[in-house]
């Protein structure tokens, strides 16, 4: 690789700096560059942290003239979702209050065994208010734009990540994962996206939502690219109680291995009724390509969404009863009512829908002893217009904002491993789950490479992108 490094990946920027046909300099003046141009368009960034980037870029440089080897990661250019603290910047979790707070002492763990990885950090990026959106709009930020059509949401609350690593500002960025934060902006961009197991990787040192719901995870353009991210950053971090060792032993993700033997099956029921013809379109392609003719039906999906709404609502609006009760008018409303309506909720009621997360646990682990993974949709349609309030599935119109997460919270309310893999229809992209069973990250990662080796799963290049 040389020169114009906007389309390559992280892998392929890793492998040019290691053998000397590039220098982390050039490839972080790039990205700066980039990021001038095009996040006007984009909004996908609310930092740039340039001076940081050219320092962490000039010792890299330093260290491979010195013969020190370097990391997988060898100069890559990355950036996160804005809830994580970065040394130096307030961690906003994309809120009007936050921006107020002093800057954080020290980065995530995440960002320093990315950055022990090479990786360079670029800036920190634009997300839905306190994680609680599906869309990407804000009203404090501005909303984030989609790449493939800058009149479209990127989909939330991960939103300045999807559209950073989709918009060819980064090849690589982190986000959160409550309800389906990674997954929606990757279905809407057209990007590869990694929820890992709950509790997989560390979440300390970051601004929460729903702790028993959250999860962080890398979006990147390729599967290698997302399977290098996830083993620089997985591991015990007993900074986070959760993360903290009671996870198997980290496993490497080998591409390569394939899905020879592997049982694979659709997920029906819930998942299958009334599916808009874009997202019918991107589920039989990749039944296709792994020859999937089975179909396995989750019990109680749409009960486990209306829990995962029960405890979200709560969790959520347990942790900011203080800032709504001495700033509401400085929330975003569509959040702070929502917040508001949870403090609300009666605690029994909260205790059914936990005492139901087992239960629903429980039956959907029993699945995988019938199956290695499940393949489901991961968006009801592809990019709704900014500011569209409605869309239109099985003849019933259902509100935006709340729905594009109609098949993930099912999902990671109880935190199985997830890799979005996107379908480039024309004219815009949609997202696929493969959804393994806990702690089998890379038999998601490895379905995602085949799907990716097939052609089927592919991110593609906006059509803008030569115009900026």
């Amino acid at each position: 690789m040389e020169g114009d490094s906007s389309n390559a990946s992280a892998s392929e920027i890793a492998a040019a700096v290691a053998g000397g046909k590039i220098t982390a300099s050039a490839v972080t003046e790039a990205a700066l560059a980039r990021i001038a141009r095009r996040n006007p368009v984009f909004n996908a960034f609310t930092d740039v942290t340039a001076e940081r980037a050219r320092r962490r870029a000039r010792a890299l440089d330093e260290e491979r003239a010195a013969g020190k080897p370097p990391g997988p990661l060898a100069g890559v250019p990355f950036a996160v979702k804005n809830l994580f603290d970065v040394a130096g910047l307030p961690t906003r979790a994309g809120a009007k209050i936050n921006r107020e707070h002093a800057p954080a002492e020290k980065d995530s763990p995440l960002i320093e065994r990315l950055e022990a990885a090479g990786a360079v950090l670029v800036g920190a990026l634009n997300m839905g208010e306190y994680a609680y959106d599906f869309t990407g709009e804000n009203i404090h930020d501005g909303d984030a734009r989609n790449p493939h059509d800058p009149a479209r949401m990127t989909g939330g609350s991960s939103s300045g990540s999807g559209g950073a690593v989709a918009g060819r500002l980064v090849p690589l960025a982190l986000g959160s994962d409550t309800n389906g934060s990674i997954r929606v902006p990757s279905s809407l961009c057209g990007i590869f996206g990694l929820k890992p197991t709950y509790g997989r990787l560390s979440l300390a040192r970051s601004f929460p939502f729903v702790a028993s719901l959250d999860h962080f995870g890398p979006f990147a353009r390729t599967t290698r690219d997302l399977a290098i991210a996830y083993d620089a950053m997985q591991g015990p971090d007993r900074d986070d109680p959760i993360c903290a060792g009671r996870m198997p032993e980290p496993t490497v993700p080998l591409l390569e291995a394939g899905i020879a033997g592997l049982r694979l099956a659709q997920a029906g029921g819930y998942f299958a009724e009334g599916l808009l013809p874009e997202a019918k379109e991107a589920l039989a392609r990749v039944a296709a390509a792994l020859s999937i003719e089975r179909t396995i039906e989750l019990p109680e999906a749409r009960r486990a969404r209306a829990a995962a709404y029960v405890i979200t609502a709560t969790e959520g609006a347990s942790l900011h009863l203080d800032r709504l009760r001495g700033r509401a008018n400085d929330f975003d409303p569509a959040v702070r009512d929502r917040l508001l309506a949870g403090a609300l909720v009666p605690a029994a009621l909260v205790g059914k829908a936990q005492k139901f997360r087992r239960w629903y646990r429980d039956r959907v682990l029993a699945l995988f002893d019938e199956v290695d993974a499940i393949i489901a949709p991961a968006t009801p349609c592809t990019a709704p217009l900014i500011g569209q309030k409605t869309f239109m599935l099985d003849g019933v119109e259902l509100p935006v904002r709340p729905n594009l997460g109609i098949y993930t919270q099912p999902i990671s309310f109880i935190g199985l491993p997830v890799v979005a893999a996107p379908v480039p229809l024309s004219p815009l992209p949609i997202g696929v789950q493969i959804i393994a069973p806990p702690w089998r990250e890379e038999i998601a990662l490895r379905i995602s490479y085949a799907l990716e080796q097939a052609g089927v799963a592919v991110a593609p290049k906006p059509a803008i992108d030569g115009a900026i």
